[in-house]
């Protein structure tokens, strides 16, 4: 078990297109919430089981020693979100756990292993609207006759 040093809770974030995830990590019982509801009825099951998964990483490793989890979030659409709260919880399991280079570097490490985008925000956004056309790449069909 490592030494919090004090630490009453861990505040992080995540972010996937137009989702923005908070999560908030302290001492607990072990429960996860997202947006006050228990993420264990969170649907469809393809979706609740990949946000669980920097839990049940942290859990394979005896690093999740009794910590409630709650996240807010807000924006974007279902994966998006899903992304968002992933990323989120693996951020604060990491921070509480003493993630500081140089602390406990053993949970990092398996996050990046397992999925870099557990632990970093994926930058990619929607292209905006070009003139001459209805999306970013599709045109106005032009006809000669």
């Amino acid at each position: 078990m490592a030494k919090r040093k004090g630490k009453i809770s861990v505040e992080t974030s995540g972010k996937r297109k137009t989702a923005i995830a908070r999560a908030t990590v302290r001492k607990g019982q072990g429960r996860v919430r997202v947006n006050s509801q228990p993420i264990h009825i969170m649907e469809p099951t393809l979706a609740r089981r990949k946000a669980l998964e920097p839990v049940q990483i942290a859990e394979a490793m005896g690093r999740l020693d009794d910590v409630d989890i709650a996240i807010d979030v807000q924006g974007g659409g279902q994966m998006g979100q899903v992304d968002a709260i992933r990323t989120a919880i693996a951020r604060g399991l990491v921070k509480w756990n003493g993630g500081a280079v140089g602390e406990d570097e053993e949970l990092r490490d398996e996050y990046l292993r397992f999925d870099r985008s557990l632990l970093v925000n994926d930058p990619r956004r929607k292209e905006p609207k070009h003139q001459m056309g209805r999306g970013a790449r599709a045109k106005w069909q032009k006809s000669y006759r």
